[in-house]
């Protein structure tokens, strides 16, 4: 049940539905409703289209980074058209196939959503694409402008040029762009593609970095503060200076004002224990002062939305605090923002606002977060700084010594985002050691007959590695199954145990399968319980009482199940993930069919093959023939390229 829009839509609803450029930077710039309500609102005013050429072409055009949020929107769209005149949204994802552009029908379809990359494949055969445009929408702005920086900027020049026509003087010209942080690419869209653009700007952090905040940070221990915060306020420059000191509590509030005091430095302060002088304090900051006066105000955090101060030219973190706490902060200086939508070009050494961090031992758990904004916000960071950060980032690596190998690395050779991911990204020998993989094939790199079962995406499956002569597991489920035909040995397990190896029929067939997780309970007869398949790698969910008694001769054979990556090949356009279309693709081809394939690289349960050739067994002639490369057939759809850096930087590992 929708109950309204929240402070960010609130604020970037009225211009969009009113047909007016607009730049939004929120913590929930990602999510499309920031302007799809009003945009359909506005579609709906089909007077407003009535001057522009009858000819096909879309009316808005929704750009978005990949195509996952591509396919978010579009569902979104197909939800919300209910609502709203029928406008025929499209969904295109292009890949590198030329005819497949070529034979897009656009004709009739008013909202097209897709990514830069497929966009200007869609352009080289539909010219009047932008013929009748009026609203461009870029979805996460910032990171358009950061995979894609030559593309989006390519687009809106066709668009500049598609608008400033003679028949477009009376149509809408609108563009919108969403996102959750600043970057420097989009001051340059405001000054050469917007016309008196609304920037709305909800994340204070961001904000201070569009207005040109100037970010300083002195590294010293805890107890050389207070001489650090003294030089800082040795002032030298004749302009007024309006600063506030932050402090984490009343008795640091206190002593910094002594401190300040027997330096003869005139200060204010409050904090909670002294909101009897609000009135009196409040006074004495907004009253005029003469150039080349000094106000310095020290105050804790719980005071300063009572005093609702935004002129202060310095703010200085005597400690610390959370990031939203952190936004707040800035926001007292917000009055000397720079306007980046009137002037792009303002140098940061001449911005009226500084922001000065005091970094000491008691906030090391924030360094890394102090880095990476002092990186978004390009300022010069302190040797040290890089120093101690990166002594963090390999301590925090080596926690996750229990984690599994991660996902993009396997498949890719790089993780974008080491930091952020939850997974290890370094080998660990004993963890790492080849498993289920014969140890003749790992140490000569060997070719082996491969079935994969469960395809995870286009270059990930698992399943078992199959000896033609003799396969103890062909052999094993000939057992098992022969077994489970008398009805007696179908004993149902009474108490279920976590990690236990149990029996499992499913479509006539029975399977080894390990349980990795039970629900609760609740005195219920029955419950659910998720299982792992351990000769094919895939999971699932089943009843407790489906589970079957095992014998032990049943167990012997350890789990068969290998995880199979195919090397040097990688989705098109930056992406990160296979679009579906390869991956239904490639699991309707192998699925369940013999392979030949060459291992390159082994660690832990994943194998590394190069090639993986699918092998027709032609009975009569008692021989086999290649029928298809896989990396050759994923290459042929369009949506995935070479990647010839995938095995050395796993080798690098």
């Amino acid at each position: 049940k929708f109950l309204g829009p929240n402070f960010a839509e609130s604020y970037c609803w009225p211009p969009v539905a009113r047909g007016c450029d607009i730049v939004a930077i929120s913590h929930q710039g990602n999510d499309p409703f920031l302007y799809i309500p009003p945009l359909l609102t506005f579609l709906q005013l089909g007077s407003c289209y009535e001057a522009l050429p009858n000819r096909g072409g879309p009316l808005a055009l929704i750009v978005c980074p990949g195509w996952k949020k591509a396919q978010l929107v579009f569902d979104l769209l197909k939800t919300y058209r209910r609502c709203s005149r029928q406008l025929h949204p499209m969904l295109i994802i292009l890949g590198q196939n030329k005819g497949e552009a070529g034979s897009m029908k656009i004709q009739g379809c008013e909202v097209v959503v897709t990514t830069p990359y497929s966009l200007l494949r869609l352009f080289e055969h539909h010219s009047l694409l932008f013929y009748r445009l009026c609203h461009l929408v870029l979805d996460e702005v910032e990171i358009l402008f950061s995979e894609a920086t030559q593309q989006v900027l390519t687009i809106l020049d066709y668009y500049k040029k598609a608008i400033i026509t003679e028949k477009r003087e009376y149509s809408p010209h609108q563009i919108i762009a969403v996102g959750t942080r600043w970057n420097k690419h989009i001051a340059y869209l405001i000054k050469e593609y917007m016309k008196d653009p609304y920037v709305v700007i909800t994340a204070m952090e961001e904000a201070s970095i569009y207005g040109n905040v100037q970010q300083v940070v002195h590294l010293c221990t805890n107890s050389e503060r207070t001489a650090v915060l003294l030089k800082i306020l040795d002032f030298t420059r004749n302009n007024l200076q309006k600063v506030l000191v932050f402090t984490n509590s009343v008795n640091e509030a206190e002593m910094v004002h002594e401190a300040l005091k027997s330096n003869s430095i005139f200060s204010l302060k409050i904090h909670k224990e002294s909101e009897s002088n609000f009135k009196h304090i409040l006074e004495q900051w907004i009253k005029r002062y003469s150039s080349g006066s000094h106000v310095v105000l020290v105050l804790t955090d719980d005071c300063l939305q009572s005093l609702g101060i935004t002129d202060a030219t310095c703010v200085i973190h005597f400690s610390f605090p959370s990031a939203r706490i952190f936004g707040q902060r800035l926001h007292s200086m917000s009055n000397n923002f720079c306007n980046v939508s009137k002037d792009s070009s303002v140098d940061q050494e001449y911005t009226n606002a500084k922001s000065v961090i005091l970094l000491t031992e008691n906030s090391a758990c924030d360094a890394l977060g102090i880095l990476r904004y002092l990186q978004h916000a390009e300022a010069e960071i302190p040797p040290e700084l890089h120093d101690f950060t990166t002594k963090m980032l390999e301590a925090e690596e080596d926690k996750k010594f229990s984690r599994p190998l991660c996902t993009y690395l396997k498949t890719f050779g790089i993780c974008k985002n080491r930091t952020m991911c939850p997974d290890r990204h370094q080998i660990i020998l004993q963890i790492d050691v080849p498993q289920n993989i014969p140890d003749k094939i790992t140490v000569t790199r060997g070719c082996v007959t491969i079935l994969p079962l469960h395809i995870v995406n286009a270059t990930n499956y698992f399943g078992r590695i199959v000896d033609k002569e003799k396969d103890p597991y062909t052999i094993l489920a000939e057992e098992i199954n022969e077994y489970f035909k008398k009805p007696s040995n179908k004993i149902c397990v009474k108490n279920v145990e976590k990690l236990a190896v149990y029996g499992l029929c499913e479509k006539m067939l029975f399977h080894r399968v390990q349980v990795v997780e039970i629900s609760p309970k609740e005195e219920k007869l029955f419950f659910s319980v998720r299982i792992k398949y351990i000769d094919e790698g895939r999971t699932g969910q089943v009843q407790s009482h489906q589970l079957l008694d095992l014998p032990a001769r049943f167990q012997h054979l350890p789990p068969q199940a290998v995880e199979f990556v195919v090397c040097r090949v990688k989705p098109i356009d930056n992406e990160i993930e296979w679009n579906p279309k390869v991956t239904e693709y490639i699991h309707y081809k192998i699925k369940g069919k013999l392979h030949e394939a060459k291992i390159v690289h082994a660690l832990g349960n994943t194998a590394w093959i190069d090639p993986m050739v699918g092998i027709e067994l032609l009975a009569d002639l008692k021989v086999s023939i290649n029928e298809y490369n896989v990396r050759s057939e994923i290459l042929s759809t369009g949506l995935g390229t070479d990647n010839p850096e995938h095995l050395t930087q796993l080798q690098k590992l």
